[in-house]
């Protein structure tokens, strides 16, 4: 019986000897190169031939917009214009709102964090007083929103963060006066001419 064992045990170590041996032997078919290629690129070995290849940036392809009134085309065409002009100002909150949770997350100073949400706010104002205090009333009401879409939170809920839920009341009043709500919040669903004047603008790439 052990003799059996051990001659099936002797079977199995030749046989996978033996596939290991041919493994080793199959030959690879490397790509004739040309006096020109000298780039460096990645391979592949698809049945026993080596494929080169090289990764590629996404390519999207937008449709062609028809629209079935020369007004709706010119609605859309000053969308576009406005949200192209708000854009920016969008992104600019985005990326110091996320610069100070970080500053404020490096220290437990209150004072310290108090003076990060002082000159965080005063940024923000210095903008506002510089360029933002020309938007119309359209174009303010969709910079709330695109607010909303960068930062994750309303212009409500940001002041209210920073500066107290009394001040947040107060510039949510003053702004309901003007025409514009701080508590605007962004659906993409709802607002897909918006979102693929977005996506299709560039500022992401």
């Amino acid at each position: 019986m052990k003799i059996n064992r051990l001659f099936i045990l002797f079977i199995v170590i030749i046989s996978v000897a033996s596939a290991k041996a041919q493994v080793g032997v199959v030959s690879v078919k490397m790509p004739e190169l040309g006096k020109n290629d000298t780039i460096r690129v990645a391979g592949t070995n698809v049945d026993g031939e080596m494929i080169p290849w090289i990764p590629l940036n996404e390519v999207v392809i937008y449709g062609y917009r028809i629209f079935k009134t020369p007004a709706d085309r010119t609605a859309y065409n000053k969308l576009r214009y406005n949200v192209m002009k708000v854009m920016p100002y969008a992104l600019y909150a985005k990326r110091r709102y996320e610069q100070l949770e970080k500053d404020i997350a490096l220290t437990e100073d209150k004072k310290v964090q108090k003076k990060l949400v002082k000159n965080c706010d005063k940024e923000i104002k210095d903008m506002f007083n510089r360029e933002i205090k020309e938007l119309t009333i359209t174009q303010g009401q969709i910079l709330t929103k695109l607010i909303d879409r960068e930062v994750g939170r309303t212009t409500f809920d940001i002041v209210k963060e920073t500066k107290g839920g009394f001040t947040a009341f107060l510039y949510q009043s003053v702004a309901r006066v003007v025409g514009h709500n701080l508590k605007s919040t962004y659906n993409p669903q709802e607002e897909r001419d918006i979102e693929s004047i977005i996506i299709s603008s560039g500022f992401y790439q």
